[in-house]
């Protein structure tokens, strides 16, 4: 039989060695650095052109031609109440990660029944807006793990 204790103790090592091997030695992931925080997310290690965060918000509630839902259907409103325990929050979310999933849902590198059918025909334009728009919510109760140790 396998002691309780001994289990916890290598779950909170394991996940130490998995925090110290992210450490950059303080330094923000490239792409999210804080110059870019400030700004609202709104440059992307992707390529893409500049977010409009207005933009973004106003196709965030644009019902999608192949799911006829908007983004906020499901992830709820400003991304912070998603209808599903198992859907992300995308509000305070860094701007390239949001890029980057949209990117790889609309390209076929990354796969969901719902999201690659609603990022299929996204613009680098549109998703770009709509990774400032979410990166520029309030992110509740999201919290970033970055320096954490």
């Amino acid at each position: 039989m396998t002691n309780p204790s001994i289990l916890r103790g290598l779950a909170i090592a394991s996940l130490a060695l998995a925090l110290a091997a992210c450490s950059n030695s303080g330094d923000a992931p490239a792409g999210h650095s804080s110059a870019d925080r400030n700004e609202g997310h709104t440059s992307s290690s992707s390529g893409l052109p500049s977010g409009n965060h207005v933009a973004g918000e106003k196709l965030a509630s644009t019902k999608g031609k192949a799911t006829g839902q908007s983004c906020v259907d499901c992830h709820g409103a400003e991304g912070n109440a998603p209808i599903d325990p198992t859907y992300p929050k995308l509000a305070g979310q860094y701007h390239d990660y949001i890029a980057h999933s949209l990117q790889m849902y609309r390209d076929g590198d990354r796969e969901h029944a719902l999201m690659s059918a609603q990022a299929k025909d996204l613009t680098d334009q549109q998703i770009a807006d709509l990774a400032a728009y979410f990166g520029s919510r309030d992110k509740g109760t999201l919290h970033d793990l970055h320096g954490v140790h």
